[in-house]
């Protein structure tokens, strides 16, 4: 075949899931790139191998003799699933449900496994996922790498329902990790972008499933943490955000889901798959092309979403689709995320700085989400060291070379005030953050080091996070 053809063919099948039924040394081309959501930064690797069980994760680990880095939904915005020049583990292919405990409520799945179709398996049974992010089209896998966190009131991040990892190690070993049983790759593991291993087998605590209520209240900056104290924390809510829209991000409208035993305003029990999200694309095209498109957000948009009484089930709202935010292309301009951990002291005064930032910068904001997690005490990275209030920015950026350049130069302005107000940032965005940045946000990272270098001695799993700060 042609080289450019097969270099085609090569990326197609990656990009459609289609390897999994390649076996994991079957394929090698040239220039294979491994692409992220925002369609920036794709990483060019030598190989692609789509295992399906551990067993060939663990055969694709000691056969190949280069470097070896992890992906799964490919959500990640930095090259956090890829190496160049080596082996892309695509992970999706091993979405087995492997042990199922209702009475327990424990499941235990192959890493590849998406959230949602997790949730096809609990919903019969009246049972819910513990912690996940806001949409269920991540792998728990990824999940777990990431150390990600949704909307859940005071579960804290995904490793807290996380009670066992099954781990190959760079030599092609394969360990089971707890937190009594070789503890130090449990929490190495949560939060640590394939450092130490490739996570194949995740065992979950879960919960029950129930019906939930949205409320919607508006407030002024300085009274949220005490409205958080009141009405949020300790009590029957389940999702909690605070919304801060442009152009000064400091009037949050906290929108909230309570256990209710009211009647449902939605039957269905979960997002249904494969909808038309047109017109959450149109709007997106409105709100930030159009003039004076935050007050379109602010002042009808947001108001007409939030006005309808909604009961819905837990289960419902978890299996949310990503698709909803996707634009029509990201040819001109893509969809990216940032994220900032503050200790809950430094609410306000870190608010209006970040805004400050933003506007200085020019930066195109749809919104600022903010969630609360209590400190993580598990990971060996944690981005919550303390009790924190995230702030989950949403911004469009153009994809060329100078917007780049400008992303950049605001993203380490954000990184700067945050550290400034004890905060630390989140590691699976695009990577503009200076080493010295990254060490002052992360000083755990030395321990991270001396594991890896215990386990990983020639630093074979890696990815283009850790090649630029570990």
């Amino acid at each position: 075949m042609h080289p450019p053809r097969r270099r085609f063919l090569a990326q197609a099948l990656a990009g459609a899931s289609l390897l999994t039924l390649v076996p994991p040394q079957a394929l090698a081309a040239p220039g294979i790139l491994v692409p992220n959501i925002t369609g920036l930064y794709p990483v060019e690797v030598a190989r692609v191998a789509a295992p399906a069980t551990t067993e060939e994760v663990a055969q694709a680990l000691r056969s190949w003799p280069g470097k070896i880095a992890v992906g799964g939904g490919r959500y990640s915005m930095g090259g956090q699933a890829a190496i160049q020049g080596g082996l892309h583990l695509d992970m999706r292919g091993m979405n087995r449900l492997i042990r199922l405990d209702a009475g327990a409520k424990l499941a235990r799945v192959q890493a590849g496994m998406r959230w949602r179709d997790l949730q096809d398996a609990l919903d019969p049974l009246g049972l819910a996922v513990h912690t996940m992010q806001s949409y269920a089209n991540f792998t728990v896998g990824g999940a777990v790498s990431v150390n990600a966190h949704g909307r859940y009131v005071g579960n804290g991040p995904v490793v807290n329902s996380v009670r066992a990892l099954q781990l190959v190690l760079a030599d092609g070993s394969v360990v089971e990790a707890t937190r009594t049983r070789n503890a130090d790759l449990f929490r190495a593991a949560a939060g640590g972008y394939g450092a130490v291993g490739v996570i194949t087998e995740v065992e979950l605590a879960l919960a029950q499933n129930t019906r939930i209520e949205r409320i919607v209240d508006e407030l002024a900056l300085d009274d949220y943490p005490a409205y958080f104290r009141r009405n949020i924390e300790g009590g029957d809510c389940i999702f909690h955000n605070a919304d801060l829209l442009p152009p000064q991000f400091d009037a949050p409208v906290a929108v909230s889901w309570r256990r209710t035993s009211k009647a449902l305003t939605e039957r269905a029990r979960l997002v249904a798959r494969g909808q038309s999200y047109g017109l959450h694309q149109n709007l997106l095209f409105a709100m930030t092309e159009l003039p004076r498109g935050d007050l379109l957000r602010s002042k009808l948009i947001h108001p007409l979403l939030l006005a309808k009484p909604a009961v819905k089930w837990r289960n419902h709202e978890a299996s949310l689709d990503v698709a909803e935010l996707e634009p029509r292309t990201r040819r001109i301009s893509t969809y990216v995320l940032q994220e900032y951990f503050i200790p809950v002291r430094h609410f306000a005064a870190y608010a209006r700085a970040m805004a400050a930032v933003i506007r200085e910068h020019e930066a195109e904001v749809l919104n600022v989400s903010v969630r609360h997690s209590p400190a993580d005490l598990t990971s060996l990275l944690p981005w919550a060291k303390e009790e924190v209030f995230s702030f989950v920015v949403y911004y469009k950026q153009r994809t060329h070379a100078d917007a780049r350049r400008r992303a950049g130069d605001w993203t380490r302005a954000m990184i700067d005030t945050a550290l400034a107000f004890g905060g630390r940032y989140y590691l699976p965005y695009q990577l503009h953050a200076t080493r010295s940045q990254f060490e002052q946000a992360y000083p755990e990272a030395g321990e991270l080091r001396a594991l890896k270098r215990r386990v990983d001695p020639a630093g074979r799993l890696a990815n283009e996070l850790w090649a630029k700060y570990l």
